[in-house]
């Protein structure tokens, strides 16, 4: 964020809900405040400015960013235009990491039945899978009026911190080591360097049940996750493309440790990303590679809450991939 500061961020995320029928706006507002009291984590910023290292804040108290707009003066199809608009324009606000919270709420009424809630935050606070987490936290407070007491306490972010304090740096760096040993150089795809993070394109691609299915058997069949095999099968694509039989590509990791009590409640940023190696032969049975493939990446598993930076730097190649 520090270094695409004047450009559309990549990691500004947005979500928009339909509520239809009547609607409680203060009870809303209230429950979205509640969230902020309830979660730590959600009132953290980050400070740089004359500091060696960048440090996170957590204010005791943060003003909620709330925005009441209405729109049902408007005919039916310039309420779409103008919303439309808008949440482009909401799209490309940044966010001041100095300056908390790093997150926004928006009711843009569009009928006396009909009103969008529009959430927007910073990446560095909540990842996917904290996202129904929090909705459904939102709107349980808000049949509550706002009252927090509707919910079991939260289990803190802080638990998380802490648990990664106590993990062995020291043997997950001996293991990152050994995994990128030998590595000659980086996997790109791209001859030119990468875009700034404001230039973005989605391309989905959607296979058939049919296909679907099979692929699950054929995994099944040979005790490997569906996971391993689309890996396995991008690993083969970049060594087709780059006439490698040893790439290496980025992954997303949920960064959640089962031995963590609650973890799976908790609401916060967890996944990392990592780089994930693939030998192959072209002559060895397809099988035998994606069986080495998951086995490497088991004993990995451990390790996963290492930064990508760290694991570069350990490799001895500061970008080992440009593809994810």
């Amino acid at each position: 964020s520090r270094y695409d500061a004047d450009k559309v961020s990549a990691y500004i995320v947005q979500s928009s809900f339909d509520l239809a029928g009547p609607l409680d706006a203060t009870a809303l507002q209230a429950a979205a405040r509640s969230l902020l009291e309830r979660h730590a984590n959600l009132r953290a910023c980050f400070l740089s400015q004359d500091l060696a290292e960048p440090v996170q804040v957590i204010p005791r108290e943060v003003a909620l960013p709330w925005q009441d707009i209405d729109l049902c003066h408007l005919a039916a199809h310039e309420r779409e235009v103008e919303f439309a608009r808008w949440l482009q324009e909401d799209r490309l606000q940044p966010f001041e990491p100095a300056r908390a919270p790093l997150l926004r709420f928006a009711l843009i009424r569009l009928a006396p039945q009909l009103a969008r809630l529009v959430f927007t935050s910073h990446h560095i606070l909540l990842d996917g899978w904290s996202m129904p987490i929090l909705i459904k936290e939102l709107f349980t407070m808000y049949a509550a009026r706002g009252d927090a007491s509707a919910l079991v306490p939260a289990v803190p972010y802080r638990n998380y911190l802490a648990w990664l304090k106590r993990q062995d740096r020291v043997a997950a760096e001996s293991a990152w080591r050994d995994a990128f040993a030998g590595l000659t150089g980086p996997t790109r795809l791209c001859a030119t360097a990468a875009s700034a993070s404001g230039r973005q394109d989605v391309l989905a691609h959607s296979l058939s049940a049919e296909l679907s299915d099979a692929l699950a058997r054929q995994a099944r069949k040979h005790g490997l996750t569906l996971n391993t095999l689309l890996q396995g099968a991008w690993g083969a694509l970049l060594g087709r493309l780059t006439g490698s039989e040893d790439v290496v590509f980025g992954i997303t990791v949920s960064g959640r440790p089962p031995e963590l009590a609650g973890v799976e409640h908790m609401v916060g940023l967890f996944i990392n990303t990592l780089p994930l190696r693939f030998r192959f032969d072209a002559s060895e049975p397809v099988a035998k590679a994606l069986a080495r493939l998951q086995d490497e990446q088991s004993s990995l598993i451990a390790h996963q809450h290492l930064g990508l930076s760290d694991i570069q730097r350990l490799a001895g190649i500061p970008s080992l991939f440009d593809s994810l």
